[in-house]
C-alpha cells in the first residue's frame, strides 16, 4: 500500500519523499476543517500538514498550539478566530460567514482547530452551514485532547483492568453555564471514566452534581493543563477534594475522573528533555 514511498530514491529526506505523493487536491473555493491535535505541532496528520502548505487562508482558533503557522504556506493569509470562555470572542456565525466569503472569493480555506474539529469543536455547525451554502468541504480529523492530551500525561483513557467504557462531556453549555441538558444522576453512573472538556470553571458544581448522583467521593481526578506542550502541568486530587483546589488552574485543560489516572505513576513519560522538542 505504501509502495510509492519505497520507490523514491533512498537519498531523499524522509519528508521529501512525500513530495508528489498524490494527496487529495485542495481545490480553490473549498474549505478544509483540520484538527491540529492537542498541542504539539508534530501531532497534526499528514493531510493536515498538506493542507497547511496548500492553503491561501488559514482561519485558526485559540487552541491551536504554537508552531503550526510556521508550517503554513508562506503566502497564506492567517486569520485568528479564537473563542475562549469568559473573554471577548468573535461570534460563531461571523466565523462561519468569513469562511464562506473566502471560499466564494476562490480561496483555498483552511479552518484549523485545536484537537478534533468534530469533538466539542463546533465543526458540525460550521460544516452544516457550508453544506447549506453549497461550499465544498473536507473534514480532516485530529487527535482529540481527551485521548491524546491524556496520553501525554501518562494516562490511558481506557485500560482493560479498569474500564471498558468512557464518557466524554463538555463542561459548559452554549451560554457558558453548567450544561443543563445533562442527566447528572445518569452521568454519575454511566461509565467508570469521565473525560471533561472546558470544565475548569464549573468543576466544583459538576463535582457536586456527580457526588449527589452517587459517584464515589474517593474517585480520582486529574487535570491536565496545556496538554502536549512544554507548559503541560497536571493536578491530581479526588472528587471530594475538588473544592480545595486553587482558583487559578491553568487553561486550556482536560479533566479525567476515574481510576485510569493511577497509571500516571509509572507512565508519566513526557518529562525533562522530551519537552524541549517543539514538535512534541
Amino acid at each position: 500500500m505504501l509502495g510509492w514511498l519505497r520507490r523514491k530514491a533512498p537519498t531523499q529526506g524522509h519528508f521529501a519523499r512525500l513530495d508528489g505523493a498524490g494527496f487529495a487536491a485542495f481545490a480553490p473555493g473549498s474549505v478544509w476543517l483540520v484538527g491540529a491535535g492537542p498541542g504539539a505541532p508534530g501531532l497534526i496528520s499528514l493531510l493536515g500538514y498538506h493542507a497547511l502548505g496548500e492553503a491561501d487562508v488559514v482561519v485558526y482558533d485559540a487552541l491551536v498550539g504554537e508552531g503550526f503557522l510556521d508550517m503554513a504556506n508562506p503566502k497564506a493569509e492567517t486569520v485568528f478566530a479564537g473563542k475562549r470562555g469568559g473573554k471577548p470572542s468573535p461570534k460563531q456565525a461571523d466565523i462561519t460567514l468569513k469562511l464562506i466569503d473566502y471560499a466564494r472569493a476562490g480561496k483555498k480555506v483552511l479552518r484549523l482547530k485545536g484537537g478534533d474539529p468534530m469533538m466539542f469543536g463546533r465543526g458540525g455547525e460550521e460544516t452544516e452551514t457550508l453544506a447549506r451554502e453549497g461550499i465544498p468541504f473536507r473534514i480532516v480529523p485530529g487527535i482529540t485532547a481527551g485521548v491524546g492530551g491524556l496520553a501525554y500525561a501518562g494516562i490511558p483513557v481506557t485500560h482493560r483492568d479498569t474500564n471498558h467504557a468512557v464518557m466524554f462531556l463538555t463542561g459548559h453549555d452554549d451560554k457558558g453555564g453548567v450544561p443543563q441538558g445533562a442527566d447528572w444522576d445518569a452521568v454519575a453512573k454511566a461509565a467508570p471514566v469521565i473525560v471533561m472538556y472546558m470544565a475548569v470553571k464549573h468543576l466544583g458544581s459538576i463535582s457536586a452534581k456527580l457526588l449527589a448522583g452517587g459517584r464515589d467521593p474517593a474517585d480520582r481526578v486529574a487535570i491536565v493543563s496545556h496538554a502536549a506542550s512544554p507548559k503541560q502541568s497536571v493536578i491530581e486530587t479526588t472528587l471530594a477534594q475538588v473544592d480545595a483546589l486553587p482558583g487559578d488552574i491553568p487553561t486550556p485543560a482536560i479533566i479525567v475522573i476515574g481510576p485510569v489516572s493511577r497509571y500516571r505513576e509509572g507512565l508519566d513519560w513526557y518529562v525533562g528533555a522530551l519537552r524541549e522538542n517543539r514538535f512534541g
